[in-house]
């Protein structure tokens, strides 16, 4: 009985301290800053985002257009709001390891998980040209 309990012990202490409490802004801004993350959904790329000083960041879905946008953070969430003019998204981001874990607020059930991380600038595609 002594074992599995020590063994549950040594399991408890090395899981990350507030891996289950979502990234503060600073904590957000400190991650991500100067990084192009790739996130996935059910182990497909879904989309990418670039972010910058200032809580700016210029977001593309996999093969899309990119849109800029801001970050700001509204109880315990991390939201963004694009150019686009819709209704802003607001996510909890934990850290899992090494990568991000997101969680969107709006529905029960989506995560998104960093694929890749890169320091290399968002590839942007133009407006459809031609007929």
């Amino acid at each position: 009985m002594m074992r599995v309990f020590a063994y549950a012990a040594a399991v408890v202490l090395a899981l990350p301290v507030g891996a289950d409490e979502p990234l503060t802004a600073q904590e957000f801004d400190a991650y991500t800053r100067g990084k192009t993350l790739t996130y996935a959904d059910q182990g497909t790329a879904y989309g990418l985002e670039e972010y910058y000083p200032n809580n700016q960041v210029k977001w593309a879905f996999e093969g899309g257009a990119c849109l800029d946008g801001i970050w700001y953070e509204e109880n315990q969430n991390i939201c963004f709001l694009y150019e686009d003019g819709r209704a802003p998204q607001c996510w909890q981001f934990f850290q899992e390891g090494n990568k991000l874990r997101a969680e969107f607020v709006s529905d029960s059930g989506t995560q998104q998980y960093e694929a890749y991380s890169s320091d290399r600038p968002l590839q942007c595609t133009g407006p459809q040209i031609g007929v």
